[in-house]
């Protein structure tokens, strides 16, 4: 049989390989296969099939036995993974143990098999992004203390605004970080839930068996049991996919920031340099941010994901025609994609590069004009408020149009200096002693990091 088309190309630049692992054809079906050797270990706890059974459906439970070129040609008739597999899995039973081969997926519905499968390969997931997590914030904590007092320009509308430091931007990547994996911890005893309810949800098939085989299947994945079958309220699946959209939109925050620092007008902060890193195929001086493209392309692609996540919510009746189909590829493909992103964060928060001497060369690009708030509040306190702006105003244009610096404008204007004496106003005009709380945001969130660490 031929091989079936890939399209992996870029697997290595999107999505960390140990996600990709999970999602694989092979973690997808062995994640199937979970579900049908607990299923007989279940059913043979209660009583219900001979405790010969289980190991010898359990024997044919390795993905690896199975070929997956076919089993994707046969989901194409049989409308889900499940009917294909499950097929294949009584063969493979009946021609070691005959006898065993009745008590394959006893009771059981394809939806069941998928869905339970998928719930494994999600708790691997999150495992892998609390394990990534934890190491990007961490990293961005101590990175936030180093840089807790360098200061450099803050920025609105993308102009200059007033000084801010390095270890308060950075900060604020933590909090919205730890927040994200709060929220993933909170919702796993939401998430990690067995389905199993049978045909209609009722697991009438199985009769009084039914409740102590959920119960022991349960116990078995090490799957909480929930109130009722879930086949078509899909609210814990997506709420994952809004978490992950969540982090996705942290991490492409982070992204932007980054490729913003490292403009050439900018020069401040820098993606780890490497061995063909960044490169360009024609200018051999570029240095271009490929991290932050990523992080900022998750971010792009998430929403649309996550939006086919809540589209395909209003499932009908107790079994869903197409949006169940529709959710099949939406969140392994969101899980890949944050995961490389997560990834290339990692890398950027454990060996980026500051160029705290252009920092403060770019604060006083404009002359000292962005110290002219500090300049006005102080006025205010002894001139009142609309005053002090429009005094404070009216330098700021002079200073420009003369192409001056504040300071000198300031020190002309008699209104001024009858306020403010030289000593004052070289204070005024020193971004250092206009950072304001960022020392103390900065240990507000590493001390919030800490805690919810423990």
């Amino acid at each position: 049989m031929s091989p079936r088309p890939t399209n992996d190309l870029f697997d290595a630049y999107f999505t960390l390989e140990g996600m990709r692992r999970i999602f694989s054809n092979e973690g997808r079906v062995q994640g199937m296969l979970a579900f049908e050797a607990a299923l007989a270990r279940a059913q043979a706890r209660t009583g219900l099939i001979p405790a010969s059974a289980p190991p010898e459906i359990e024997a044919a439970c390795h993905a690896h036995l199975y070929d997956l070129d076919a089993l994707a040609l046969a989901i194409g008739g049989g409308g889900n993974s499940a009917i294909p597999l499950v097929k294949m899995l009584g063969k493979r039973v009946a021609a070691q143990a005959p006898d065993a081969e009745r008590y394959v997926h006893l009771g059981a519905t394809s939806q069941d098999v998928m869905d339970t499968g998928l719930v494994l390969q999600l708790r691997d997931a999150i495992e892998l992004f609390d394990r990534r997590l934890a190491g990007l914030t961490n990293c961005l904590a101590e990175q936030a203390q180093r840089y807790r007092t360098t200061p450099m320009p803050g920025r609105t509308w993308l102009q200059h605004a007033t000084p801010v430091t390095l270890g308060m931007k950075i900060a604020g990547w933590l909090g919205a970080l730890d927040r994200h994996r709060q929220r993933l911890l909170e919702l796993k005893p939401r998430l990690l839930v067995l389905q199993f309810g049978g045909a209609s949800g009722t697991l009438a098939a199985l009769g009084e068996h039914a409740w102590p085989v959920a119960e022991a299947l349960a116990d078995e994945l090490k799957l909480g049991l929930p109130e009722q079958p879930w086949h078509t309220h899909r609210d814990r699946l997506v709420e994952f996919g809004t978490v992950l959209g969540l982090l996705a939109g942290t991490l492409g925050k982070m992204g932007r920031d980054i490729s913003l620092l490292m403009q050439t007008e900018a020069g401040e902060v820098f993606e780890p340099s490497a061995p063909g890193k960044g490169g360009s195929s024609t200018m051999p001086h570029k240095r271009n941010p490929v991290g932050a493209a990523v992080l900022i392309a998750t971010a792009t692609r998430a929403p649309g994901l996550v939006s086919t996540l809540l589209s395909a919510m209003p499932q009908e009746h107790e079994r869903s025609l197409g949006l169940w189909h529709a959710e099949w590829d939406t969140l392994p493909e969101l899980c890949c994609l944050v995961s490389g992103a997560l990834e290339h964060a990692i890398g950027f928060a454990e060996g980026f590069e500051v160029d705290a001497e252009r920092m403060g060369h770019n604060l006083q690009l404009t002359q000292g004009l962005v110290m002219a708030e500090a300049v006005s509040i102080e006025l205010s306190q002894r001139l009142g408020r609309e005053t002090a702006h429009h005094l404070v105003e009216r330098c700021c244009k002079r200073a420009v149009a003369e192409g001056r610096h504040l300071r000198a404008v300031l020190g002309d204007e008699p209104q001024v200096t009858a306020e403010l004496s030289p000593t004052e106003l070289d204070r005024l005009l020193d971004p250092a002693h206009y950072l304001g709380q960022a020392e103390r945001w900065v240990a507000r969130a590493v001390a919030e990091h800490t805690r919810t660490a423990e």
